[in-house]
């Protein structure tokens, strides 16, 4: 299978949760919720365990790459963009939120598509992690836009529009990483830096303050999935 193929249904992933959220899909909702706690767990191991070792390995400069993608996503969502959070928006907003969300949102899922391309460019088995791993926070990601820009005022079809631009910022960086050097050469590790910041400083936060233990379940859930998909891929040409 293409690893444009994986990209491709990555993104779809944006626009799959914003319809979800323009067509009142409240099950499809709660289940995306659920997915807020286990994709949070299992990026976090997969960027510490299956990327962090590879980027270290391979380049003096990739301490710094990471340390900017980390910062970069934060400039971007949280200095720049004045009301940001994952999930669904359930407050009236101003009209220029969901603006601005979108344009923070934009640099992120870039890296989402240069992760996923440097992935595969390591191995198949790495691609098909990282597509995992972004897989499974671009459907809260759709669900925010969404959710934003509709509180904001926009229209179901901007809303859509909106997670479908999300959509198109992933396959830019898919294609842009096979062909633009500094990329193909740390975008790994800056995506990694990207990756983090989601799991850790956007998705956890989303969690950690609900009761029961479902949601700690599902989180720690998310590791073990890395362990047993890891395992499972064993056998995926390298």
């Amino acid at each position: 299978m293409s690893p444009l193929l994986f990209a491709l249904a990555a993104a779809l992933g944006n626009v799959v949760g914003a319809l979800a959220v323009v067509r009142h899909l409240r099950r499809g909702l709660r289940f995306i919720d659920g997915c807020l706690a286990f994709g949070a767990g299992f990026m976090l191991a997969v960027t510490l365990l299956g990327v962090l070792p590879v980027v270290f390995d391979g380049s003096t400069a990739a301490p710094l790459c990471v340390i900017l993608g980390y910062f970069a996503v934060h400039l971007a969502q949280h200095v720049f963009t004045p009301h940001f959070h994952f999930g669904e928006e359930t407050h009236r907003v101003s009209s220029a939120a969901g603006d601005t969300a979108l344009l923070g949102l934009t640099l992120h899922t870039f890296f989402d598509g240069v992760a996923i391309a440097s992935g595969f460019m390591v191995s198949g088995r790495l691609g098909i992690l990282l597509f995992l791993a972004v897989l499974l926070h671009k459907l809260p990601e759709g669900v925010t836009i969404a959710s934003v820009m509709v509180a904001g005022g926009h229209s179901r079809g901007q809303a859509v529009g909106g997670a479908a631009v999300l959509g198109g910022a992933t396959m830019l960086g898919f294609v842009l990483t096979e062909r633009v050097a500094p990329l193909a050469q740390y975008g790994l590790a800056l995506s990694a830096g990207v990756t983090l910041y989601v799991a850790a400083s956007n998705l956890v936060p989303e969690f950690q303050g609900k009761r029961g233990w479902l949601t700690p379940l599902a989180f720690f859930g998310g590791g073990v999935g890395f362990f047993v998909t890891e395992r499972l891929l064993q056998g995926w040409p390298p």
